[in-house]
């Protein structure tokens, strides 16, 4: 069963001639899904036949009604992503890494613009739009459910913001500034890079999945195949060193 943050149960079902913010939020799923439909919040009969196919394709009786089934079968990708995963003996950091790759199969990304969608809202707890990138979150987000799961305490204080992340990592003497070929090999899976700006200014932020000697793997959102700063999904990249910091995890 799909918990509140996710949807309101007590606005479903939800048919057409509907308005309001569960509609959109189906409408977001919906375009989530390649199922495009202006996202208005108004449940019209585009929105019905876009449910329609959705439903056929789910194999659900096609009514275009979004009843509890429906919806949980729409949003069922970010409930994936929610599902407890099994220490099996890992630590910290690669719990993060799994937890990261738990989520990149599920396809988080932005919809209905820029910095917004379910993806945005569940990282931010509910915060969206321009002044919102979310790439610190995700990475919060992420160590939070590792922490969870181990029963430990976060290791950094969990921020929407790579300063503010950045600042908690040097309190707690895990700030790895501008590593060089010697002391990389302290960058373990699970680590936190922060590209820099100038020496106090961090403007992303992403997951470490593997240090090599001259790159290093990530899981990062708010990113995209290009590597910008401002990207719209999760994503896996190969970056280099120059510019970066790292919190050692």
């Amino acid at each position: 069963m799909l918990s509140s943050p996710i949807v309101a149960k007590d606005k479903l079902p939800v048919s057409r001639g509907a308005k309001g913010k569960q509609v959109r939020l189906v409408q977001e799923w919906l375009c989530l899904h390649g199922f495009a439909v202006v996202i208005d919040g108004e449940f019209g009969p585009a929105t019905e036949q876009c449910v329609k196919e959705f439903q056929r394709k789910a194999s659900l009786n096609a009514t275009g009604i979004v009843d509890s089934t429906t919806f949980e079968r729409l949003a069922l990708p970010l409930a994936n992503t929610l599902c407890p995963i099994e220490p099996d003996r890992r630590n910290l950091g690669e719990m993060m890494v799994v937890y990261a790759e738990q989520h990149l199969a599920q396809r988080p990304r932005e919809v209905g613009g820029e910095n917004r969608g379910p993806w945005v809202r569940l990282y931010t707890g509910g915060r969206e739009g321009p002044a919102w990138p979310w790439c610190a979150a995700f990475v919060s987000f992420i160590l939070s459910q590792a922490c969870k799961t181990l029963s430990v305490l976060l290791p950094i204080p969990a921020s929407l913001s790579c300063d503010l992340l950045a600042a908690g990592a040097k309190r707690r003497k895990r700030f790895l500034p501008n590593p060089t070929p010697a002391n990389r090999t302290e960058i373990t899976p699970g680590s936190v890079f922060l590209v820099r700006r100038t020496k106090s200014d961090w403007i992303h932020t992403g997951i470490v999945v593997r240090a090599e000697a001259e790159f290093f793997l990530t899981i990062e959102g708010n990113t995209n195949d290009s590597g910008s700063r401002e990207g719209y999904e999760v994503c896996k990249r190969t970056r280099g060193y120059p510019n970066k910091d790292f919190i050692l995890i």
